[in-house]
């Protein structure tokens, strides 16, 4: 199995690791069967731009990789344009995963959207088009969604 350079360079120099005190939003996603766990903090401003985003990631260079490039691809964006960053957009950021990895992209999607879910519940308000994300990720999931 080949990585892109750019996946291990996000795995060997991630950006936005390490954690928000008083975060807006926490996030937490795991994949049972795989093992990965990815908790992503978000720093959301009065006018709902992420400031500032941070990860964890418990898992191999693919979970590292797409985690890091997630909040790259949020960082400094509306809470709308954080939404729409799919585990599409994560891969293709990362010039593609193998087959077999490309559920730690939608790791890292749902991530975001748990997070983002953290926020809008502890502020009372409804962010339009965003669904309870899930706690946990299946690979059967992985290959309905596969790019």
């Amino acid at each position: 199995m080949s990585y892109s350079e750019k996946v291990m360079d996000h795995f060997s120099h991630p950006r936005n690791m390490g954690e928000i005190e008083n975060p807006s939003g926490v996030g937490t996603v795991g994949n049972a069967q795989c093992g990965d766990i990815m908790r992503v903090y978000l720093d959301i401003d009065e006018e709902g731009i992420v400031r500032d985003v941070k990860f964890k990631t418990f898992g191999c260079a693919a979970a590292v990789a797409t985690s890091s490039m997630a909040t790259e691809l949020v960082k400094g964006k509306s809470i709308e344009d954080a939404l729409k960053v799919t585990n599409t957009a994560v891969c293709e950021a990362l010039d593609g995963l193998p087959p077999v990895k490309v559920h730690c992209s939608l790791l890292a999607e749902e991530a975001i959207h748990a997070a983002l879910w953290d926020y809008a519940k502890k502020n009372g308000i409804v962010i339009e088009g965003l669904e309870q994300p899930k706690t946990d990720i299946h690979d059967d999931e992985v290959a309905e969604e596969a790019y």
